[in-house]
């Protein structure tokens, strides 16, 4: 069947999440940061996806913002890194985070063609809001899908489940879109056509599932969808 929807993971995937920890390394005073913080970024990431995979196993689950605390506490002891005042300011800008400059457009090319568009993310409603608002794409989204809605985190099937529930589609309907390799082959294992934005030119996870269309950016969102 064609695509009729277009769902994005937010995090990595349409905004970048290292901007807070770059962001706050051109400050004045922050010098420290500065030698290390693309480690910090990777650091606090890492450890931000690894505890939602553990909670998710566990059933332990949490609110997204209290693991993205615990992985940027983890970063910073591992960084040497003992500034409160630092802390907070990097929390606070992690709710601004930047879109990818490509996100706007791909967005609107998708919405024109009359597509449907969503995230489905892993974030609190209230950090996506942030973050949506911050990026200007609201106008450009039907929906943004939280986990919260079922209290699990990704890759968990009952997230995806959110998709086909909120727009009365079939799987083979939706081209999901992740940054997130891991997130990207589970999705085609669910159903999804799918495509891994690998900006950083990692190698393919093992995994029993491989995303259909492997990519740089979101530039070529729209013609794979369909829409142009």
């Amino acid at each position: 069947m064609p695509i009729t929807t277009c769902v994005f993971d937010a995090y990595g995937t349409l905004f970048d999440v290292s901007a807070a920890a770059r962001l706050a390394s051109e400050e004045p005073g922050r010098d420290k940061l500065a030698a290390c913080w693309q480690k910090l970024a990777s650091d606090w990431r890492n450890k931000q996806l690894q505890y939602t995979w553990l909670r998710a196993v566990t059933g332990d689950h949490a609110d997204f913002w209290d693991v993205t605390q615990n992985g940027l506490d983890w970063a910073m002891e591992a960084n040497g890194l003992a500034d409160l005042e630092l802390r907070e300011r990097l929390l606070a800008l992690y709710w601004e985070l930047r879109a990818y400059k490509e996100v706007p457009l791909m967005l609107a090319q998708l919405k024109k063609a009359g597509m449907n568009t969503a995230i489905l993310s892993n974030g609190s409603p209230d950090m996506l809001d942030g973050a949506v608002s911050s990026a200007g794409i609201a106008t450009t989204l039907d929906d943004v899908l939280s986990v919260e809605d079922v209290g699990v985190f990704k890759p968990h099937a009952s997230v995806y489940d959110l998709v086909g529930k909120r727009f009365n589609c079939q799987k083979d309907e939706v081209l999901f879109v992740s940054s997130n390799g891991w997130d990207a082959g589970c999705a085609t294992g669910y159903g999804f056509t799918t495509a891994w934005v690998n900006r950083a030119g990692e190698p393919v996870d093992r995994l029993p599932w491989t995303p259909a269309h492997i990519l740089t950016d979101l530039t070529t969102i729209p013609e794979l969808a369909g829409a142009l």
